[in-house]
């Protein structure tokens, strides 16, 4: 992509996640984010086919980052040092959806939640994959890595309720209570 095309992307997500902060997705029309976007609407269905497509676009944009292997110190957080270690991983992907609450709280509150929560859950099957293929075990490989995913999936969407925790105290709970068995 030339930087005029990820200049149009980019005002689309900003566009999109300011009206999210302001209503639910289901209300959202692509009207809308063209015109919050300040763009033309064969500029915005270049880009995307549909709103479903900006949300996934939107989802891995967040998540790639998250995923990278070449990280950066952020604005919030660094983890650039982390050496992919389970726990740091976990809690870089808890700052990035904590610096996104605002918009993924109204994500999750409506039906688009289960779309960005499929989303999400193809990113954490390749996180926890890593992590299983160190672990020996009577139960079957597949239940657990669906067992992990499903929690900590579950795990996001309870924090966005109860937004009282740290990233690190919410990760520490979600490996207290999923790897200790």
């Amino acid at each position: 992509m030339d930087r005029r095309q990820k200049k149009t992307r980019q005002a689309v997500y900003d566009a999109f996640t300011r009206l999210l902060e302001k209503k639910s997705y289901s209300n959202i029309t692509v009207q809308e984010i063209i015109d919050e976007a300040d763009i033309g609407r064969s500029t915005f269905y270049t880009h995307f086919e549909t709103k479903d497509e900006l949300l996934r676009a939107l989802c891995t944009e967040i998540f790639e980052h998250v995923f990278s292997e070449d990280l950066e110190k952020e604005q919030t957080h660094d983890f650039s040092h982390s050496g992919g270690a389970l726990d740091s991983e976990i809690t870089h992907i808890l700052y990035h959806l904590q610096d996104s609450r605002r918009y993924i709280k109204g994500i999750l509150s409506s039906e688009s939640g289960e779309l960005f929560m499929r989303f999400f859950k193809e990113y954490l099957e390749r996180l926890f994959e890593g992590a299983l293929s160190e672990k020996t075990s009577e139960i079957p490989r597949e239940y657990l890595l669906n067992h992990m995913v499903c929690d900590f999936a579950e795990t996001v969407r309870w924090w966005m309720r109860n937004d009282s925790y740290s990233p690190e105290e919410v990760s520490h709970f979600f490996l207290a209570t999923t790897l200790s068995r």
